[in-house]
């Protein structure tokens, strides 16, 4: 067993990443993740690693492009118009097959918008952001020790498949304290990967190493954007995740990632009181997403609800999974709003008395 701590999530995250074997810090303060470089700031002299607070975020994700350039595992945070900052240095990222792990604690917008959570950056991170043909590998804890467990877990992918991964959480995940425990030292899955392709100094044994993103021949290119399509392939089988929970009987199935996961468990057991048999499908992975259990649970639920703190995003990769064979229906919130249980279970009772 490992030691167990209350501490506040967004911390949570930044220790993950030094049990991890993260060493370099970039980025910029913005609410509401922005103890995440605070604690980074502390932490990184003490462990012989670097801390920098950019002069913007898209310097700090060149930053990172070039810290991951020479083999280091590297680490960026920031809150949505932050994140929307580095979309062309993440593009880059992807296209230079560079590994780095970068966390959005999601604000509410369109714009400037407000410190209070929400999820509105879904169509931001699972859809692109950037430009080009590319996937970022996007991670959705719901809890302060899964936030432990999948920012691990989001460095040794990225390494695996040389690609960028997300940590998406939202303003009361970053801000909430909750126990979380730590595993020994022994214990930890950290998976060291070798990166003959970093440019780490030839030392005159081996030819030079060239990390890029630009293939002026169109023909070179395609093969190249082929290459990564395969890749997010192997990804998309080897490693979706998603937590099933009630479905077996369910009338109709809740889905839910992050925090308002929790609060649909609550509403199940509310329903059951009353004799209303809810399950919940909750993607783990936003991409890629979990497309399998949605068609297995389409041939026995009536229908589906999608909530959600946005105007309806999740929502259609729900309608794509589900493929017309039962109804899917959105309920959500914004603007830093949070759905409630009572809305909840009042939309599941509109929904069945149809």
């Amino acid at each position: 067993m490992g030691e167990k701590l209350l501490m506040k999530g967004n911390e949570v995250i930044a220790e993950a990443a030094l049990r991890a074997g993260c060493r370099h810090y970039f980025g910029y303060p913005i609410t509401p993740q922005t103890e995440i470089a605070h604690y980074m700031a502390k932490r990184m002299p003490q462990v012989n690693g670097t801390f920098v607070q950019a002069e913007s975020e898209v310097a700090a994700i060149n930053m990172v492009y070039g810290a991951a350039s020479a083999g280091v595992r590297v680490l960026t945070s920031s809150s949505s118009p932050g994140i929307s900052l580095k979309q062309e240095g993440l593009s880059y990222m992807a296209g230079a097959e560079l590994p780095a792990v970068v966390v959005n604690i999601v604000r509410c917008g369109p714009g400037l918008g407000g410190i209070l959570p929400a999820q509105c950056d879904y169509f931001q991170t699972v859809k692109g952001g950037g430009h080009g043909d590319y996937k970022i590998y996007t991670l959705a804890p719901c809890s302060v020790q899964e936030l432990y467990e999948l920012t691990v877990d989001a460095f040794n992918i990225s390494d695996r498949y040389r690609i960028v991964t997300m940590i998406m959480g939202d303003g009361i995940l970053g801000q909430m304290m909750e126990a979380v425990e730590f595993r020994d030292e022994h214990e930890e899955k950290v998976i060291p990967y070798d990166k003959d392709w970093a440019t780490t100094g030839t030392q005159m044994k081996r030819d030079k190493n060239v990390v890029t993103s630009i293939y002026i021949n169109p023909e070179v290119l395609e093969k190249h954007n082929q290459k990564l399509q395969a890749k997010y392939a192997t990804i998309a089988q080897e490693e979706t995740r998603v937590e099933v929970f009630n479905c077996e009987e369910a009338d109709i199935i809740v889905t839910a990632f992050g925090t308002v996961a929790r609060i649909v468990k609550n509403v199940i057991k509310l329903a059951e009181k009353e004799g209303i048999k809810v399950g919940l499908i909750r993607p783990i992975t936003l991409w890629p997403f979990p497309d399998a259990a949605f068609r297995q649970y389409s041939e026995t639920a009536k229908a589906f609800l999608s909530v959600e703190m946005n105007a309806g995003q999740m929502v259609e990769d729900v309608r794509l999974a589900v493929n017309g064979k039962r109804p899917v229906y959105f309920y959500g919130r914004m603007g830093g709003m949070v759905p409630a249980q009572s809305e909840i279970l009042n939309k599941i009772k509109e929904i069945l008395a149809k």
